[in-house]
């Protein structure tokens, strides 16, 4: 199958699955390999001009991962995961969205 995009974590999406369980780590894992299969609204979600989300929903609770599009290379598009998340509200915090977006621009200006 092929692969629309790569994928790159960042140290603190690392640290956030290494801090969860086993089973709930793996799914994220698997939804995020199966979102650069498919297309599909419910694992990878734009939730602004520049910041997606990768969604997991295991055991009744939602799992974020927050990342960006880096489309410089003209080669492979890779999207970059910032951080992640437990989803404790129906909204995403605003918060969360304004740091993707802080670490995208950073990550940007150190490219240049």
């Amino acid at each position: 199958m092929n692969q629309k995009f790569k994928v790159q974590l960042l140290e603190e999406v690392n640290q956030f699955l290494g801090s969860l369980n086993e089973k709930a780590r793996d799914k994220i894992i698997y939804n995020m390999r199966k979102a650069q299969i498919v297309n599909d609204n419910e694992l990878f979600k734009k939730l602004n001009d520049n910041v997606w989300e990768f969604r997991t929903l295991h055991n009744k609770t939602k799992y974020r991962l927050f990342a960006f599009w880096d489309k410089t290379k003209k080669t492979e598009t890779l999207v970059i995961s910032t951080h992640g998340i437990e989803k404790k509200t129906a909204k995403t915090p605003k918060k969360e969205i304004e740091k993707t977006e802080r670490i995208m621009t950073q990550y940007f200006e150190a490219k240049k």
